[in-house]
C-alpha cells in the first residue's frame, strides 16, 4: 500500500509548484498483500513509505519545508511499532464511513440487506471491518452514513456497539446518519460526496483535524493512525490510500498516473479500453521489482482518504457544490486545482489547471491544458526567464476567458478596468468583445502585464 498527498487549499506555503498533482509519499508493502481470486483488496499491516523531495520551482515567498529524501523504511504491524499522534486521533480525527450503494454486484446476498450488512463469519458484517480498523487506530468518533436496505445495517450497529464508545472521557461513539430530506436538500443522497456534503452541518460541529473517509464494504485491515500521521507529516492536504495493480483488476478501480517525482498528473475513474492502457506507469517508483512492477503497471485507489477538515468543507461547499462522488469527481478535481491562498468566485477551472500563489479568479471561464509541464521543465524554463504553463503568483483575472495552455506570468492583471468593448490585440495574446477579455490558446501574457 502507498498514500498519495495532496495540497488543495489554505496552505502556507506550496511544495507542488505545478498545482496539478499529488506527492507520492509512499512505496508498497513489502509483502504480497492482494488477494489472488477475488477482486478485493487487502491492506493488511504495516506500509513501505519513502518521502520524496520536491522543489518550489522558483515560487518564492514563504513555503512549506519540502520532505527530506529517505531510503525506503518498512512499518511493520508489530505491537512494538510507534505512532505517536499530536493531538490523538481520538480527539483529532472523525471516521465517516460510507454504506455504500444498492449493491448489485453481490445480489440476491443485497436483496434485504445493505451491503456493509452482509455477513462475514460468524456474528459479524462487512461493516465490522472499517469499524473495527477504526477503533484499534484509536479513532473512536465514527459516523456511518446510510440508505439503501440499511435496516438491518442499522440495527446491527446500534446493537454491537455501545452508545460511548470514548470511555471514561465520554467521547467516543459509533452512529448511524440515514439517508432524509430537508428543505436545502430534498433529495436523498446521489453519490459518496452528496452523502458527505448533505451532513456537513453536522460534521463542521465536531472538533477536529481531519475526517478520515472509508468505505462501509471493504474487506481489509489498516493502522489508520500510521496512515494520518503521514497526512500530518506531509503537511498535505489530502492523503489517498492506494496499490499497485494488475490489468484485469485495474477497470474496477480509479487510477492514478504519475511523473517522474511521483507526482499525480492525471486521475481515471473505472478507464477500459485505450483509456486504461494510458493509464500504465513505471511502478518500480513505488518499491516493486523489475518482474512485479510489469505485473502490476497501475497505481489503483483505495477509496480511503484522510482530509484536513477545512479543505473538505472548501472542497465540498466552495469548489465542487455539484459533485456527487469523490472517486470520479472531487480528487480528479482537487488534483487539477491544487490551490493554496487563492481566492475563485463564479468560476469553472478546466483539467490540468495550474494556478500560484495569491491569484484571484472572478467571472471567468480557465480552460486548462492539454498536458502537464514536470517540475523541472517549469524551473528550466523559469531559469531561462521564461512563463509555465497556467497563472502566475498574485496574478488577478475577471471577467475573462483563458484559453488552454496560456502562459500568464507573475502580477499580471487582466481586469478590463478601463470597459473596453471591443478590441483585436493577437499579436499580444488576447481580443476583447463586449467586454470580455479572451486570452487566445498557447498564449504568453509577460509577468506585470496590466489588461
Amino acid at each position: 500500500m502507498m498514500m498519495i498527498q495532496s495540497g488543495i487549499n489554505n496552505a502556507t506555503a506550496n511544495p507542488l509548484s505545478s498545482f496539478a498533482a499529488s506527492q507520492i509519499f509512499g512505496g508498497c508493502h513489502e509483502r504480497n498483500i492482494l488477494l489472488k481470486k477475488t477482486n478485493a483488496s487487502t491492506a493488511a499491516g504495516g506500509v513501505t513509505h519513502r518521502k520524496i523531495s520536491l522543489s518550489n520551482g522558483g515560487n518564492g515567498g514563504s513555503r512549506r519545508r519540502s520532505p527530506d529524501v529517505v531510503c525506503p523504511k518498512a512499518v511493520s504491524d508489530s505491537s512494538y511499532s510507534q505512532t505517536c499522534l499530536d493531538p490523538d486521533a481520538s480527539n483529532s480525527v472523525l471516521g465517516i464511513i460510507l454504506g455504500g450503494g444498492a449493491g448489485t454486484r453481490l445480489y440476491p446476498l443485497t436483496k434485504k440487506r445493505a451491503k456493509p450488512a452482509v455477513p462475514l463469519g460468524a456474528n459479524y458484517r462487512l461493516i465490522d471491518i472499517p469499524v473495527s480498523n477504526c477503533l484499534n487506530s484509536n479513532v473512536s468518533k465514527i459516523y456511518v452514513l446510510t440508505q439503501f436496505n440499511s435496516a438491518s445495517l442499522n440495527r446491527h450497529l446500534s446493537r454491537a456497539y455501545a452508545s460511548n464508545m470514548g470511555g471514561y472521557k465520554n467521547e467516543g461513539f459509533v452512529e448511524v446518519l440515514a439517508a432524509q430530506q430537508s428543505p436545502e436538500n430534498p433529495d436523498w443522497f446521489q453519490g459518496t460526496a452528496d452523502a458527505v456534503r448533505q451532513y456537513l452541518w453536522l460534521l463542521e460541529e465536531q472538533n477536529v483535524l481531519e475526517f478520515l473517509v472509508l468505505a462501509g464494504d471493504h474487506l481489509y485491515r489498516m493502522d489508520y493512525e500510521k496512515f494520518i500521521q503521514a497526512h500530518r507529516e506531509s503537511d498535505a492536504d489530502i492523503t489517498v490510500a492506494a496499490l499497485p495493480m494488475d490489468e484485469k483488476r485495474a477497470t474496477a478501480f480509479g487510477l492514478m498516473k504519475i511523473d517522474e517525482e511521483g507526482r499525480i498528473i492525471e486521475f481515471s475513474e473505472k478507464p477500459k479500453g485505450e483509456k486504461l492502457q494510458a493509464m500504465k506507469v513505471d511502478t518500480t517508483i513505488l518499491g516493486l521489482d523489475d518482474k512485479r512492477a510489469k505485473e502490476m503497471p497501475f497505481i489503483a485507489s483505495m477509496g480511503i482518504y484522510v482530509f484536513s477538515k477545512n479543505v473538505m468543507l472548501d472542497l465540498l461547499r466552495e469548489k465542487f457544490p455539484k459533485a456527487n462522488d469523490f472517486g470520479s469527481e472531487v480528487i480528479p478535481g482537487a488534483t487539477s486545482i491544487g490551490l493554496r491562498n487563492c481566492k475563485i468566485h463564479h468560476s469553472v477551472i478546466g483539467l490540468r489547471s495550474c494556478i500560484s500563489d495569491g491569484v484571484i479568479i472572478e467571472d471567468t471561464l480557465l480552460m486548462g491544458a492539454d498536458y502537464y509541464e514536470t517540475d523541472t521543465d517549469r524551473r528550466l524554463l523559469e531559469a531561462k526567464g521564461g512563463v509555465s504553463i497556467g497563472i502566475g503568483k498574485n496574478t488577478h483575472i475577471r471577467r475573462a476567458i483563458i484559453d488552454k495552455n496560456a502562459r500568464i506570468g507573475d502580477d499580471v492583471k487582466i481586469l478590463n478596468k478601463d470597459n473596453v468593448e471591443e478590441t483585436a490585440r493577437e499579436t499580444d495574446g488576447y481580443f476583447i468583445k463586449s467586454g470580455i477579455v479572451t486570452v487566445i490558446k498557447d498564449a504568453l501574457i509577460p509577468s506585470g502585464t496590466v489588461i
